[in-house]
């Protein structure tokens, strides 16, 4: 596990997002427990964090029978991904593996100013975390901003918790004072702790990205899964906190440039060595391959 030990229900959310789907979207509780030892996370603790996920929807329990080589033989009980999750998994797929390079201040903002009633006033908290989350930042209160090109998923997100009819939505050219915009990016958007997070995420998995081998036969499909998991898990925070700004905005020495590098490395050595550990332990395979076949 690295130094900021993730928790268990986070590790199980990058497992199904990262390899699970690609075998079917169904695993069985016995080999995710198996997989999640070796992430040093224990039986009650995978039971316990599963619970969590089923009760919010995000998973479903299925029973399956069947053959196969891992340890549960592809079948028994297990957990699915519930269809509305797809389109999370789906957006995070382009957040995490094509890391925002800076936007072009040209393109513009887009601007969401929301008013929510005192009869639902829980939606506003739901609102600024979410907008938070996706990288918006708080201009004035109601109104929050970003670079246009994640107006996409901001409608997507809206739409999805219901909250679309709480928010308005623009898209704004350019920034036409009075103050420097600059000064009132760095007011808008906490610049320093984003950047606190991509030094930890530098600092804990630099190293490890200089011991691997990178070429020849490279780390084996155990070692590479018990790395890659909490590198991803570790990771696939930060393209959502950071909104992509221009580089004109951007601290000098912006630390997320080496942030991406380390992260992708580490994916192109691991990636596919995990995704073959998965396959060997629950029998289940990628695109029709049989995981006793190499990749």
């Amino acid at each position: 596990m690295t130094e900021h030990t993730a928790r268990p229900s986070s590790l199980i959310h990058t497992v199904y997002g990262e390899f699970v789907r690609r075998l079917g979207g169904w695993i069985s509780i016995a080999d995710l427990i198996a997989l999640m030892a070796e992430l040093d996370v224990d039986a009650p603790a995978v039971r316990s964090a599963i619970s969590r996920l089923k009760k919010a929807g995000t998973l479903l329990q299925e029973r399956r029978d069947g053959t196969g080589t891992g340890a549960a033989g592809g079948a028994g009980t297990g957990y699915r991904l519930a269809p509305a999750m797809d389109p999370v998994f789906e957006e995070g797929d382009r957040r995490i593996f094509h890391s925002l390079e800076p936007a072009a201040l040209s393109d513009g903002w887009v601007v969401a100013v929301f008013s929510v009633p005192e009869s639902a006033r829980a939606h506003r908290h739901t609102l600024r975390s979410r907008l938070s989350w996706l990288g918006f930042g708080n201009a004035a209160p109601g109104v929050w901003l970003a670079p246009a090109r994640l107006l996409p998923d901001a409608r997507r997100l809206l739409e999805r918790l219901g909250l679309d009819g709480y928010v308005h939505l623009f898209l704004s050219a350019e920034y036409a004072g009075f103050t420097d915009l600059r000064a009132a990016v760095a007011g808008w958007w906490d610049l320093p702790a984003i950047e606190a997070q991509y030094a930890a995420f530098t600092d804990e998995w630099r190293p490890a990205a200089a011991g691997l081998p990178g070429r020849g036969a490279g780390p084996g499909p155990a070692a590479a899964f018990r790395a890659y998991v909490p590198m991803l898990t570790q990771w696939r925070r930060l393209p959502y906190l950071d909104p992509g700004l221009p580089e004109p905005l951007l601290p000098a020495d912006w630390n997320a440039v080496a942030a991406r590098a380390v992260f992708t490395e580490l994916h192109a050595l691991l990636a596919g060595p995990s995704l073959r550990h998965v396959e060997l332990v629950t029998g289940l395979s990628a695109a029709g391959r049989r995981p006793e076949e190499p990749r």
